[in-house]
């Protein structure tokens, strides 16, 4: 019969006197790490000793017990108990709880050191997390327990911030499913479920970073560095009941505010108080908006203001803080550099100087009367007010001159033209533009149906392509030439104008629908610049006009010509009536497009060179689930597609839009269809035989397209246009 094992008897522990213990030199830690000493003592000093010293008995020559005992493991305990004896806030003789190991011990005191401080496992950051929220629902408050574990309280706010993360996500971070970079990216927001969401769509996205984990669960939210927040501040919107994300592990800029709707009434009411304190200047009406759009001011006048002179208080400190200036600047004439001081006023006196001088614009009463002002904001959230502006409708009435008659006694006498009557009272007030309709999205019924694009959105797509196509046109003036001459030829020769896309009356294009940001596109902005700089050069007076015209060079000429002409590019999709009774016919529209072709083929347009790209704003998130993947598919592959095609429309949208961040995919409207070099430009002056059949992306079922209608009714539902 085996014996069996014999059972571990582990060392005995007993209270040993402190000025019997000795620190041994068998101790390996020889290198200062971690908490010190002084931080080691007051923890002491607070919760007492948490851990026990090893010692073992010293021995004399013979081998006899000393009744002193060395510490090989436990040395800075040791040191922090010294210390406290120091301060005589423990007794030197203080009984110590030691595990005592025998002297003759097999295992050596190094050993011994070395493994009490090897075999110690870290606790597991999530484990820290949540200790100090337990610590935090008893009671503690967050800077007690910084300085209790020698941190700051913002690390303390970090650990919080991290226990506070989904349940879900804790786990799989304890079961290293995720980084702890991961762990904190999810802290930004406090939506457990948007956070398991985010979690999940990570699992078909190439993209896990940080970075990207925090676009995704702020995506619905405004940042706190937005127009709208800067205006109305965070102060005030989270006082209204607002809520503000923040990210306490990286720089967030002011984080990210959750109540988009809240900040837009806050944004809206604000604006108007602004508009209503304007309106009281006078001006006959006030507009305002948030962002205002493109080409606002494309058919107003521009009244002209002078800068209000100076008064006499004000000429007396102008003329006061010069004199200071100049008596300062001949004092240290001669030496080799200002005194700080002196430097420091001359700079006052230069800031005083322009804020006086920074004089503000008089108007005539008679024109602030019947003009207007626009109330909006700059980027930085600071208004933006532009004074000034009359309406068509506004414009004073030219009176008929007065005929001469001759009177009984032969003198020249003014025809009675009766009495004057009173102007109407103008009823000024601050109205709100820019606020199209609601944009509605698109019926998710049968979603495997690739049904044609909404007529709104054609219309911003377009409106989009034929602002990138002026700002082309404008730039290539042979072309400009061209295609103006080829509008008149078709006028002269051939009574019609339908061929081309060129509106010769000079009638600007105005854009119905506008897509976001459209007024601050590279194309509206070079637009802009251009009309700028050549407004600048033209006389104020047109009576002018034709002399400086005659001045400029051929080549200054034809650019001019080009930008004038430009404007009326139009390139523009809009729906027509049912039954073609209206000012516009579904043939008259679509040969406008095939023309716009032609002219974009000839100055080289490309809207992805001129900064558009797809995003949900613009179209990802105003089509369907089938557009979404169809744009996916044709930029990347079926594979790539395949990732997203088990999300919801709006994770799919966003998705979507990372996707295409970098490819050169263009939605049909936008695409410049291949045209042959031979292709004769087709007239039709019946207006009906021949017609060509619209694009794919407006029409409807493709076999009726290929097949020609048999009446009128039926040739109009062939051009419809099916809104999704």
């Amino acid at each position: 019969m085996t014996k069996a094992a014999p059972k571990l008897v582990l060392s005995p522990s007993r209270d040993i006197p402190f000025d019997k213990i000795v620190l041994s030199q068998a101790n390996v830690r020889k290198v200062k790490a971690g908490v010190s000493i002084p931080g080691l003592a007051e923890d002491i000093a607070r919760r007492t000793l948490l851990q026990g010293l090893n010692v073992r008995p010293m021995l004399d020559g013979e081998g006899q017990e000393t009744g002193l005992f060395e510490a090989p493991a436990g040395g800075r305990r040791y040191r922090a108990l010294e210390l406290l004896v120091k301060q005589k806030r423990f007794a030197k003789d203080g009984p110590v709880p030691c595990i005592v190991k025998a002297a003759n011990d097999p295992i050596s005191a190094e050993e011994d050191s070395l493994a009490e401080n090897t075999h110690r496992e870290a606790l597991h950051p999530l484990d820290e997390f949540r200790a100090m929220h337990l610590l935090v629902e008893q009671g503690g408050a967050i800077e007690e327990i910084a300085v209790r574990f020698r941190t700051t309280a913002a690390v303390v706010k970090q650990r919080l911030r991290l226990a506070s993360v989904s349940p879900t996500l804790h786990e799989i971070y304890a079961e290293e499913g995720m980084s702890l970079d991961q762990l904190i990216a999810f802290s930004v927001s406090d939506d457990h479920e948007r956070q398991e969401r985010v979690w999940e769509m990570l699992a078909h996205s190439f993209n896990r970073s940080p970075a990207f984990i925090r676009q995704r669960l702020t995506e619905n939210t405004v940042r706190a560095s937005d127009r709208r927040a800067l205006f109305v501040g965070v102060d005030a919107y989270v006082a209204a009941g607002g809520g503000v994300l923040r990210d306490l592990f990286e720089p967030d800029d002011g984080g990210w505010l959750q109540d988009a709707a809240l900040l837009d009434k806050l944004t809206s009411e604000k604006l108007h108080l602004e508009g209503g304190r304007i309106g009281a200047e006078g001006w006959k009406w006030v507009a305002v908006a948030t962002d205002l759009p493109y080409g606002y001011l494309d058919t107003l006048r521009e009244i002209d203001g002078a800068k209000a002179p100076l008064t006499e208080a004000e000429q007396a400190q102008v003329d006061a803080l010069k004199a200071e200036a100049d008596a300062l600047q001949a004092e240290y004439e001669s030496a080799d550099e200002l005194p700080e001081a002196a430097r420091a006023r001359l700079t006052a006196i230069e800031e005083e100087l322009d804020a006086i001088m920074e004089r503000p614009i008089v108007f005539d009463p008679e024109e602030v009367a019947r003009a207007g002002a626009f109330v909006s904001l700059e980027p930085d959230g600071t208004l933006y007010i532009e004074r000034g502006w009359v309406r068509p409708e506004d414009e004073p009435e030219e009176e008929p001159e007065a005929e001469d008659v001759d009177g009984e006694d032969g003198e020249t006498g003014a025809a009675f033209v009766g009495p004057r009557q009173p102007e109407p009272q103008v009823q000024r007030g601050v109205t709100e533009i820019g606020r199209g309709a609601p944009v509605a999205e698109p019926d998710e019924e049968d979603e495997d149906v690739i049904r044609p694009l909404p007529d709104r959105l054609v219309s911003e797509l377009t409106a989009q392509r034929t602002l990138a196509l002026q700002d082309a046109f404008a730039q290539t003036p042979s072309v400009a030439f061209a295609a103006v001459l080829h509008a008149l030829a078709l006028s002269v020769f051939y009574h019609m104008r339908t061929e081309t896309c060129l509106g010769l009356s000079l009638n600007p294009v105005s854009f119905g629908f506008q897509a976001p940001g459209m007024k601050d596109s590279a194309s509206a902005r070079s637009i802009a610049e251009r009309n700028a700089n050549w407004k600048a050069r033209l006389p104020k007076s047109d009576k002018d006009l034709w002399k400086a015209l005659q001045e400029l060079d051929g080549n200054e000429q034809a650019a001019l010509f080009a930008h004038c002409a430009a404007y009326c590019v139009n390139a523009l999709w809009e729906a027509a009536p049912k039954y073609d009774n209206g000012p516009i016919s579904a043939h008259g529209v679509a040969r406008r497009i095939e023309h716009s072709h032609v002219l974009a083929r000839a100055v080289g347009l490309d809207m992805v060179a001129a900064g558009w790209s797809p995003t949900v704003d613009n179209y990802l998130g105003r089509v369907t689930k089938p557009r979404i993947l169809q744009a996916v598919t044709e930029a990347k592959d079926a594979q790539t597609a395949g990732l997203i095609d088990h999300l919801k429309k709006a994770d799919m949208a966003r998705e979507a839009e990372r996707l295409l961040a970098d490819a050169t995919w263009l939605p049909e409207p936008l695409r410049n269809p291949v045209i042959e070099a031979d292709d004769p430009v087709i007239v039709d002056p019946a207006g009906t035989e021949g017609a060509e059949a619209l694009p794919a992306f407006l029409g409807g079922d493709d076999e009726a397209q290929a097949e020609e209608p048999a009446d009128e009714e039926a040739k109009t539902s062939a051009y419809g246009i099916a809104a999704e």
